[in-house]
């Protein structure tokens, strides 16, 4: 549905050729923004990047996308660059809506009893920069270059993993945890410049990533009997809140974390 109070203004959606950014990317355009992606494909993957984009311009929108590693500073500084050409240009000079999708990290355990196969000091950095801090260093840039100013709002997404574990989930229970915490801090710093930093935390949703740890199946299983809904989260349920949530309208929430599971969360 088109909104006429988000027609023409610009969305920042990394990780957005899959899950939750693909998602969010088609939705926020049917809604009539226009969506800068930050996605990182192979030649393998690629096909699924260059479909978000065709229906992006489907809905009549422009789709500016970046095939490149978003928790890399050089290549966000490139990235950032272009996008100040192309707003250079355009009606609205700042980016309206920022959602941080970003979901690579390790899946080892911290303690195993052959050292090859615990998580190493490495792959614990890895998935805290990528999964939580790179958040802190795209929000530092985009203030700094000007692109978010009062009423612009940043969205990223966490899971019950910031306070449930399982053995292979460490690093980005810690990840998740973490984020949550940059979350409140920016939403501190930024409050007195008008911009919002809020989290969602969607219910167990059958995206690539969840595909992506061992034992998942478990997971889907506890999650169709636990939620009211008796259904999975599904990438459309976080979307459809994220336009929402995206209205210059709303101004007053900052901080918070938001659960869009169906009342999964308050089911022991």
């Amino acid at each position: 549905m088109n909104r006429e109070d988000l027609k023409d203004r610009w969305a920042l959606i990394l990780g957005a050729s899959s899950g939750f950014g693909a998602a969010t990317a088609r939705a926020m355009a049917r809604a009539g923004m226009h969506i800068f992606g930050v996605h990182l494909d192979t030649r393998a993957t690629l096909d699924r990047a260059r479909q978000v984009v065709a229906d992006i311009e489907a809905a009549g929108r422009r789709a500016v996308f970046f095939n490149t590693n978003a928790a890399d500073a050089r290549k966000r500084a490139r990235v950032l660059d272009k996008i100040e050409e192309v707003l250079a240009d355009e009606e609205h000079r700042a980016i309206h809506f920022v959602l941080h999708s970003l979901a690579f990290g390790s899946l080892l355990p911290f303690i195993a009893d052959e050292p090859e196969e615990a998580i190493t000091e490495a792959q614990m950095d890895m998935t805290l920069r990528v999964m939580a801090h790179s958040l802190v260093y795209w929000v530092q840039d985009l203030v700094r270059r000007g692109l978010l100013v009062r009423g612009s709002r940043v969205y990223t997404l966490s899971s019950g993993g910031a306070e449930r574990v399982v053995v292979p989930y460490g690093a980005v229970s810690a990840a998740k945890a973490a984020l949550e915490s940059h979350v409140r801090q920016l939403a501190l710093e930024l409050g007195p410049r008008g911009i919002a930093v809020n989290c969602l935390r969607p219910g167990v949703t059958d995206t690539p990533a969840l595909r992506a740890i061992p034992g998942h199946e478990q997971w889907v299983q506890e999650a169709l009997q636990r939620n009211p809904g008796g259904r999975l989260t599904t990438p459309e349920d976080v979307a459809t809140t994220l336009v929402v949530l995206a209205d210059p309208a709303i101004t007053w929430i900052s901080g918070a974390m938001i659960p869009v599971d169906g009342g999964e969360l308050i089911v022991g």
